[in-house]
């Protein structure tokens, strides 16, 4: 395969990506994210809620600010993707999404992008999309930005393919640490199966 590698900006699902080690160990909360503001949250504890759901919504920051050069705050993109039933919200606080499907439909009918939910979703096509200029956002087990040995389950987590070689998968992680699992983390094609469910949205500009 010839290396693929596209130049995408990194956003992080907090507004400070070099606190996500602090906040996913509990050092610090979410809502204490000096740069809270930034995402659109009407308050910090709505920032602190969204924040840990965000995973889906920096890869759409990603994508717009690669085609588009816009990068809307990401709790309004959550607001818009709630009403389009992209995300439901419980009264408890159960959130049920990112549901690939309609926030497929957001992704084309605001954005203008091409946006195919698909399932399954095979590791060769995804680089072949790579390959044509596309941005796979995948469902994946949060334990890829550590490469963990085990993880009890593959999916929950959204990360954007922004890269291949023969080795590895190329990943922007909005949950990832700074020290090299954020932008463009190498994912060796073996590990990949053991957090990949197989499913993800195809994003890309149109014509498609």
């Amino acid at each position: 395969m010839k290396p693929i590698s596209h130049q995408v900006p990194y956003y992080s699902q907090w507004e400070s990506p070099e606190l996500v080690p602090d906040i996913l160990d509990g050092t610090l909360r979410a809502a204490d994210d000096p740069l809270w503001e930034r995402s659109g949250a009407a308050n910090e504890d709505e920032y602190e809620y969204w924040s840990w759901r965000l995973c889906g919504m920096a890869c759409l920051r990603m994508v717009l600010d690669h085609w588009w050069g816009v990068a809307p705050a990401a709790v309004r993109l959550a607001e818009e993707c709630q009403q389009a039933g992209a995300y439901v919200r419980h009264p408890d606080g159960r959130l049920d999404g990112l549901i690939h499907a309609p926030f497929a439909a957001y992704a084309r009918t605001r954005w203008g992008l091409h946006a195919e939910a698909v399932s399954p979703l095979p590791a060769d096509r995804v680089a072949a999309e790579l390959g044509e200029g596309r941005l796979p956002m995948l469902s994946v087990h949060p334990g890829i930005r550590t490469l963990a040995p085990e993880v009890p389950r593959t999916g929950g987590h959204l990360v954007l393919a922004v890269g291949a070689d023969d080795e590895a998968l190329l990943i922007h992680n909005p949950s990832g640490f700074p020290d090299g699992s954020q932008r463009a983390a190498r994912v060796p094609w073996g590990d990949l199966e053991r957090f990949y469910s197989g499913r993800g949205i195809v994003l890309g500009p149109p014509p498609y």
